[in-house]
C-alpha cells in the first residue's frame, strides 16, 4: 500500500530547482503573500526570493494547533517532529535534527541541550504568531548550527488601533486528558505596543493502542493502555514590547518556561516490570523525570537611513536542565550525595549572544548586506552521574550578501561567510571508576587511562561558507530557482567529550577530541506554479558531506559496568537527497483539495549503510470545505515503512491514518469566539514514529485523540 507514495514524490525529483540561503530574513518574513491560509497545508513561497523559506501565519498555526509547535509544522513538506513522549519535541528538516537545526525567536537562537534525543525546545506554543521555516543549509545567515535549516519565530505587526486587547485560549486533548490554557493582554498607544501572556499545561500519562511493549526481549505490560509516568506540566510567562518612532524602532522580549515531565520507567535504565505497575494516578510525576527552566531576554534595535537599514540584536539565556532518577550506582563504593541524592544529571547553560546587520539599497539594482554575530556559552554540571563535562564555547562570524535584479524575470544572489569557534572543555576524573577498575583487577595503565572520563580540550575552528543562487520567472505564474552552496558545522561538546551511559538511549556514548568540523556541498532546486485556482510546488535537493559526525558502534566493550558496547562519535562521508511536492487545487468555490508528499534518502558512504533517524516517506491528502467563517476537513495521512536503517536501529512499519477536523468563528458580546475540533488517528491505529525517543522501546504513538480548542479575541476592552 505504502509503495504508492514513492512514484508521486519521485515524479518531481528531476525538476531543476534550488533554494538559495542568502537573502535577508527581515525582508522575506514580513511579506504577507507567503502567509499560510487556514485551508492550506503548505505555505506559498515568495517567488522573488532565492531562499527556501515558507512562512506559516497565525491562521495556519491556529487551524493546526496541537499545543506542540513541531507537530503543527509537520503539515509542511520536509518538516518532521522528533517526539519525546506526548509533550515535547524537536524539529527534523530534510532528515537533519539535533544541533544541525536552529530555533530562532525574535532574532536570538534558542540554546539549550538540543544535542540529546530526550531534550526538546522550551517554547510556548500559545505565544507563537508567525513561523518561517528555512529548509536546507542556512549557516550563511545563522552560523554553524543552522546547517540543516532554521525554525524562525517572529512577531506579527502591532494592532492599528489604540487601546487594550486580549486573547484567551482553552484546550483539551483526550489521549492525555490534557488541560491547557493561555491568557494574553495587550496594550497599544501610538508608538508604544506591549503584551503579556501566561500559559499553563497539565497532561496525564498518555494512551497508546497497546497493552504490552517489548524492550530488550523483555515483555513489559502497559496497564489500562496508559504509558506510566509520562505525565507532565508546563508554565510559561512571555512579555514583549516595541516602540516605533520615525525611522527608529526597538523591541524587547522576555520569556520564562518551566517544564516537568516523567520518563517511562521501562525506557530509563534496565527494564523492570515492577516499575511500571499501575499506581492508580495517571497525573502524578514520579522518578525518573526531567526538570527544565529556560529564561530568555532579548532586545532588537533598528534604524533606517535613506537607503540603509541597521539592526542590532542582543540576548541572554539561562537553560537549567535536571534529570532525576532514584539513586543507583554500578560501583559498590559510591554513596548517595547528602544533598539531592536522586539528582542524576544537571546541566546549567548560560548563553550571551549579539548580532549586527547593515542592509544597503543604494547600489542601483544591487541589494547588499553586511553582518556579524557573536555567541559565548558557559555550561556547568552536577549530579551523581556523569555524561558531559563542563565547557566554555565562543563563536563569531562575519558575512556579506548581495542580490542583483538582472531583469524583471531574472535575479541572482550570493554570499560568503567566515566563522571562528573556540571551545575549552574541562577534565573530569571519576574516583569511583578508578576504585572499581582496581577491584576488577585491571592494570594501572588501563585504570589511569579510563578514570579520566574527560580530558582537557582547548581547540579552535575556522570555516568559510558561501552560496550562489538564481531565480527565473519565465511567465506570470511560473518560477524556477536554483542554488549551489557550501556549509559547515562546528562539532559540539558532546561530540568532542561525552563519555558515559546515556540512559535515554541506554548505551555508552563517547566523544572524539580530534573531530574536525562538518563540511558539505548542497544543490537545491524548486519549481512553483501559482494562480487563482492551483498552487503547485516541487523541490529537490542533494547534499554531500566529507565529515558527517554520527554515533558509530565500535565493537569495543565498555569498562563501565552494565554499559555494553561503546558508541563513539565519528566522522564519515555522507549523502542526503530527496524531494518535496505540494499541490492545492480549488475544485469548487468552497471546496479545496491538497496533497503534500516528501522523501528523504540518506547514505553513510564510509560504512555503506543509511544514517540513523532518517524520516520515512509520507503523503498527506486533504479535502476541505470553507464557507465564510466555517471550515471542515478530512485527511488521509500515509507513512511509508522505513526499512533503510543504520546499524542497531529498528525498522519501522508504515501506517495509514485518518484525521477529521473543523473550526467555526462567531461574534459574541463584542468579541470573536473561535471553536476548533480535531480528531486524530480516527481508527485508533497502532503505529510507530521512526523519529520518536520511545521508538527503541517499541512504544507506539498515541491512539485516537480528540482535541478541542476555544479561543476568545477581544479588541474593545
Amino acid at each position: 500500500m505504502h509503495n504508492r507514495i514513492y512514484p508521486v514524490v519521485f515524479m518531481f525529483v528531476s525538476v531543476l530547482s534550488a533554494n538559495a540561503q542568502e537573502k535577508d530574513s527581515i525582508k522575506t518574513i514580513e511579506l504577507d503573500s507567503v502567509t499560510v491560509t487556514a485551508a492550506s497545508y503548505r505555505t506559498r513561497v515568495n517567488r522573488s526570493s532565492t531562499l527556501p523559506v515558507e512562512v506559516a501565519g497565525k491562521e495556519f498555526l491556529h487551524s493546526h494547533f496541537t499545543g506542540n509547535l513541531m507537530q503543527t509544522l509537520e503539515y509542511l513538506p520536509g518538516v518532521r517532529s522528533m517526539d519525546v513522549g506526548s509533550g515535547f519535541s524537536k524539529p527534523v528538516i530534510r532528515g537533519m535534527g539535533f544541533n544541525r537545526v536552529s530555533m530562532v525567536e525574535n532574532g536570538i537562537k534558542q540554546e539549550g541541550q538540543q544535542w540529546g534525543s530526550d531534550h526538546g525546545f522550551e517554547i510556548d506554543a500559545f505565544n507563537i504568531e508567525r513561523v518561517a521555516v528555512r529548509k536546507g543549509p542556512s549557516s550563511l545567515l545563522y552560523g554553524s548550527d543552522a546547517m540543516g535549516g532554521v525554525i524562525e519565530i517572529t512577531q506579527t505587526p502591532a494592532p492599528e488601533n489604540n487601546g487594550l486587547h486580549s486573547e484567551v485560549s482553552l484546550l483539551t486533548k483526550s489521549a492525555t486528558n490534557a488541560l491547557e490554557g493561555s491568557v494574553m493582554l495587550g496594550f497599544k498607544h501610538d508608538a508604544l505596543y506591549a503584551k503579556l501572556r501566561y500559559s499553563e499545561k497539565h497532561f496525564a500519562d498518555y494512551r497508546i493502542p497497546a497493552d504490552t511493549i517489548v524492550y530488550l526481549t523483555q515483555q513489559i505490560p502497559v496497564y489500562n493502555h496508559r504509558l506510566k509516568n509520562t505525565a507532565g506540566l508546563e508554565r510559561d510567562v512571555n512579555f514583549y514590547a516595541e516602540f516605533r518612532q520615525g525611522r527608529y524602532s526597538s523591541g524587547y522580549a522576555f520569556s520564562d518556561t518551566y517544564q516537568k515531565t516523567g520518563f517511562f520507567p521501562g525506557a530509563h535504565g534496565i527494564p523492570d516490570v515492577s516499575r511500571v505497575r499501575d499506581d492508580g494516578d495517571s497525573r502524578n510525576i514520579e522518578l525518573p523525570f526531567s526538570l527544565v527552566n529556560h529564561l530568555k531576554a532579548s532586545s532588537r534595535q533598528q534604524y533606517f537611513w535613506d537607503n540603509v537599514a541597521g539592526t542590532v540584536d542582543i540576548g541572554f539565556q539561562n537553560n537549567h536542565r535536571e534529570e532525576w532518577s532514584q539513586f543507583h550506582t554500578h560501583y559498590g563504593s559510591q554513596q548517595p550525595p547528602t544533598v539531592a541524592p536522586d539528582k542524576e544529571l544537571q546541566f546549567a547553560l548560560n548563553t550571551f549572544s549579539a548580532s549586527a546587520k547593515l542592509r544597503s539599497l543604494a547600489c542601483g539594482d544591487f541589494v547588499n548586506t553586511l553582518g556579524s554575530d557573536f555567541q559565548y556559552q558557559q555550561n556547568r554540571i552536577d549530579g551523581y552521574s556523569f555524561l558531559l563535562p563542563e565547557y566554555d564555547r565562543l563563536t563569531a562570524g562575519l558575512f556579506a550578501l548581495s542580490e542583483r535584479q538582472l531583469s524583471t524575470q531574472l535575479s541572482v544572489s550570493g554570499g560568503v561567510r567566515y566563522d571562528y569557534g573556540k571551545i575549552n572543555i574541562s577534565a573530569y576524573s571519576d574516583p569511583y571508576l578508578n576504585q572499581y577498575l582496581h577491584e576488577m583487577g585491571y592494570n594501572d595503565e588501563l585504570t589511569e587511562q579510563y578514570r579520566w572520563r574527560s580530558y582537557p580540550v582547548d581547540r579552535s575552528f575556522g570555516n568559510f561558507s558561501g552560496s550562489l543562487g538564481i531565480v527565473w520567472n519565465p511567465a506570470a505564474h511560473h518560477s524556477l530557482k536554483a542554488n549551489i552552496g557550501s556549509s559547515f558545522r562546528l562539532p559540539g561538546a558532546n561530540e568532542l567529550a561525552a563519555n558515559g551511559v546515556h540512559h535515554g538511549t541506554f548505551r555508552h556514548e563517547q566523544g572524539e577530541t580530534a573531530l574536525s568540523s562538518e563540511r558539505g556541498w548542497q544543490l537545491d532546486g524548486s519549481y512553483i506554479f501559482d494562480n487563482q485556482d492551483i498552487s503547485l510546488s516541487a523541490a529537490s535537493f542533494f547534499s554531500s558531506y566529507d565529515n558527517y559526525i554520527y554515533l558509530k558502534p565500535t565493537g569495543e566493550w565498555s569498562v563501565l559496568p552494565h554499559a555494553g558496547q561503546i558508541y563513539r562519535y565519528t566522522g564519515a562521508e555522507a549523502v542526503f537527497a530527496g524531494a518535496e511536492v505540494s499541490l492545492d487545487a480549488r475544485l469548487l468555490k468552497v471546496l479545496k483539495y491538497s496533497i503534500a508528499g516528501e522523501y528523504v534518502y540518506t547514505y553513510n558512504r564510509t560504512e555503506r549503510t543509511p544514517l540513523s533517524f532518517s524520516p520515512p516517506a509520507s503523503l498527506r491528502n486533504t479535502l476541505s470545505l470553507n464557507i465564510k467563517n466555517f471550515q471542515v476537513y478530512t485527511e488521509m495521512y500515509n507513512i511509508a515503512a522505513q526499512n533503510r536503517v543504520a546499524k542497531n536501529e529498528s525498522r519501522t512499519p508504515g501506517a495509514e491514518l485518518f484525521n477529521l477536523g473543523g473550526s467555526i468563528s462567531v461574534p459574541f458580546a463584542g468579541a470573536a469566539v473561535e471553536l476548533s475540533l480535531s480528531l486524530r488517528n480516527l481508527f485508533d491505529t497502532k503505529y510507530f514514529n521512526h523519529l520518536s525517543f520511545y521508538r527503541k522501546v517499541e512504544i507506539p504513538e498515541p491512539g485516537r485523540n480528540l482535541t478541542v480548542k476555544i479561543t476568545i479575541y477581544n479588541s474593545k476592552l
